[in-house]
């Protein structure tokens, strides 16, 4: 019968394979049998501790690139989301453009989807040098993080002025900053900005690129 005390896993037949030679080595020398007969046994424990590490080493490779492999593409992915967000909701960007990219076209077929009626609120921490941590809520909602349904995300605009002094009340004044689309987000300044004031407006936007009404304006000063 097959002898039932050899262990499949290969970690454990490792070290039972070279404590059997041992130990088989040292009882065939004791009888006195020639030790040539032990030849083949030899070579096969030296041929799979030669093939056995490297086989570990080509796993743990190989399991520390997929690890990297997936880092970058989740990197990537997040990425590529606040990108095609911007495309999607830039005034310009035609169903063309959208099918060149490869990103959702626009259904026009069916229900229209209306844009945005609410209104997002933002809130901010300003509490980190050089940097506001915002986070929206809807005005409908204002307990819960849930952008409305049917939006993509939320278009942010900021506009810099001296401290203490009134947001500009040109649109044109407002430089775009990026579409949030889950969350929040964080907004980093130079360092030539602290001390100054932030003033920002938002708005929600469909996922057909229709912008909603202007949230209030909201400002807070860049620590310095």
């Amino acid at each position: 019968m097959p002898e039932q005390r050899i262990p499949r896993a290969d970690g454990d037949f490792s070290s039972y394979a070279n404590h059997y030679y041992e130990a088989v080595k040292k009882w065939w020398d004791a009888q006195g049998l020639d030790p040539t007969d032990l030849k083949p046994l030899e070579t096969a424990l030296a041929e799979w501790n030669k093939d056995y590490p490297a086989h570990v080493a080509a796993q743990n490779k190989a399991e520390a690139a997929r690890q990297s492999k997936d880092a970058a593409k989740r990197e990537l992915e997040r990425q590529i989301r606040p990108v095609s967000a911007f495309v999607q909701s830039y005034p310009k960007t035609t169903d063309a453009d959208r099918a060149a990219i490869g990103i959702t076209v626009k259904d026009t077929g069916g229900t229209p989807v209306p844009p945005p009626a609410s209104r997002p609120l933002l809130l901010i921490d300003a509490a980190s040098r050089l940097t506001h941590r915002l986070r929206l809520v809807d005005e409908s909602t204002p307990s819960r993080s849930a952008r409305p349904r049917g939006t993509l995300g939320a278009e942010v605009y900021v506009a810099l002025v001296p401290p203490r002094a009134a947001p500009p009340a040109d649109f044109a004044a407002y430089t775009f900053v990026r579409t949030i689309t889950r969350g929040g987000a964080e907004v980093a300044f130079p360092g030539e900005e602290g001390g100054k004031t932030a003033a920002y407006l938002v708005r929600w936007v469909s996922a057909t690129g229709e912008p909603g009404p202007w949230g209030e304006t909201v400002t807070a000063t860049v620590a310095a």
